[in-house]
C-alpha cells in the first residue's frame, strides 16, 4: 500500500501530526509512506538535501520513505508566475506517478485538500470538521475527531483512512551529522537548560524580565542556559541573557541544529510554540507556560512536563500583541520551582 501524508505547516502542527504517522509506520511497516510538507519544515522529517525515491528509512530520514518539498509559501507570494505554474504542474505529475492508494490530509485547509485531490489517490481522508470547512468537499473519507488533543485527533484521521485503530507513538526525528557535530562543540556541560522566550504572537509570550530572572536563578544553581533565538528574535533573546553571560548565552540555530541541541537538553522552558512541541516530542522535560491557548488541546504530549496556566485564562486565537492577562499571573517562583523539580535540583 502507498500512503501520502499531507501536513504542510507549521512547525508545531507538523510535530503534532508525527506521532500518528509513527503509529501508522509501526502497523504498516511494509507500506510506502511519504509526506508532502512546506520546504522550510522539511528538516523535521529529513536531513537529506534531496529526498530520493528509495523506499528505505534511515537515521537521516527515519519516519517516512519520501519527502515531497512543497513551495507553498513562495506560490502564495507569486501565484501567477510561470515558475509557480511549472512547479505546481511538476508536483502534480510526480504525485500521480507514484500511484498512491491513500492520501491523508492532516492539515484540514483548502490548499492541503486540493493537494490531496491532485495526488490522484483513490482514498482521500480528512477530518469531518476541518479547520477550513470547504476542505472536506475533496475528502471521500471523513473522520470523526472527538479527541481533545490534536495529536489524538490526527490519530483518529489516520485510523479512519486505513480502517484500523492507530495509536499515537513517540516519533523519530532525523539525525544530521553536521548539526550533531555543531551541538557537540557548543557545550561540554552534562546538564543544561534550553529557554525559548519567543512565540507566534505577543499574547503567548511570558514577559522577558521574568525569563531573565529565571536565567539568573538557574545560573545560581550552576545550570548552564541556552536561550534560543528564532527568526527575528535575536534582540529578545539578548534581553533575556542580559547581564547573565557567565551562565547563559544566545543560540541562533537552524532547524537541524535546534533538533540536535534539544536532544541534549536536560530541560526546556517556553510558551506554546514550535520549539516547545519539539522538546516534548523528543522526550526532553518541559516547563510549558500557557496563556490564551489550551494545553489540553495542543500542550505537551507525553513525557515529563509541567504545564503552568491560570485557570481563568480563556482560549483566544485572536493574535493580540500584549501578553494575555492570565499569563501575567504566572510568577518567576512558579516557573523556577517547576524547572528545578524536573531537574532534580533542590530549591
Amino acid at each position: 500500500m502507498r500512503i501520502l501524508i499531507v501536513r504542510l505547516s507549521a512547525m508545531g502542527d507538523v510535530i503534532h501530526a508525527m506521532p500518528a504517522v509513527a503509529g501508522l509506520r509501526l502497523q504498516f511497516a511494509k507500506s510506502r509512506i511519504d509526506w508532502a510538507i512546506e520546504e522550510r519544515w522539511a528538516p523535521l522529517l529529513t536531513s537529506r538535501a534531496i529526498s530520493d525515491a528509495s523506499t528505505s528509512t534511515s537515521p537521516e530520514q527515519p519516519l517516512v520513505d519520501l519527502v515531497h518539498r512543497v513551495h507553498m509559501r513562495r506560490w502564495r507570494q507569486r501565484p501567477l508566475s510561470s515558475v509557480t505554474r511549472e512547479e505546481m504542474r511538476a508536483l502534480r505529475v510526480r504525485l500521480r506517478e507514484l500511484n498512491y492508494d491513500h492520501v491523508i490530509d492532516l492539515q484540514g485547509a483548502i490548499r492541503s485538500a486540493l493537494l490531496a485531490k491532485a495526488s490522484g489517490a483513490k482514498v482521500r481522508a480528512g477530518a469531518m470538521h476541518p479547520r477550513e470547512l470547504p476542505a472536506r468537499w475533496w475528502y471521500n473519507v471523513k473522520a470523526h475527531t472527538p479527541a481533545r488533543h490534536v495529536v489524538d485527533q490526527a490519530a483518529e484521521i489516520v485510523s479512519a483512512a486505513v480502517g484500523r485503530v492507530m495509536d499515537a507513538l513517540q516519533p523519530p526525528f532525523p539525525v544530521s551529522a553536521e548539526a550533531e557535530h555543531w551541538a557537540d562543540k557548543l557545550t561540554s556541560a552534562s546538564s543544561f537548560a534550553l529557554i525559548n522566550p519567543g512565540a507566534g504572537w505577543g499574547a503567548k509570550c511570558w514577559p522577558v524580565d521574568r525569563y531573565a530572572a529565571l536565567v539568573r536563578t538557574l545560573g545560581k544553581h550552576g545550570i548552564e542556559v541556552f536561550v534560543n533565538a528564532g527568526p527575528g528574535e535575536t534582540k529578545l533573546a539578548q534581553e533575556v541573557v542580559g547581564n547573565n553571560e557567565k551562565s547563559a548565552r544566545v543560540v541562533e540555530c537552524s532547524l537541524p541544529q535546534l533538533i540536535a541541541i534539544t536532544r541534549r537538553a536536560s530541560l526546556f522552558v517556553g510558551g506554546d510554540t514550535g520549539p516547545l512541541h519539539l522538546a516534548s516530542a523528543l522526550g526532553t522535560p518541559v516547563v510549558a507556560i500557557f496563556g490564551p491557548t489550551d494545553p489540553a488541546r495542543n500542550g505537551p504530549y507525553g513525557g515529563r512536563h509541567v504545564v503552568l496556566r491560570n485557570p481563568e485564562s480563556k482560549r483566544d486565537h485572536s493574535r493580540r500583541r500584549e501578553p494575555e492577562a492570565g499569563l501575567l499571573t504566572i510568577t518567576v517562583g512558579q516557573v523556577t520551582e517547576a524547572a528545578l523539580g524536573l531537574l532534580g535540583v533542590p530549591a
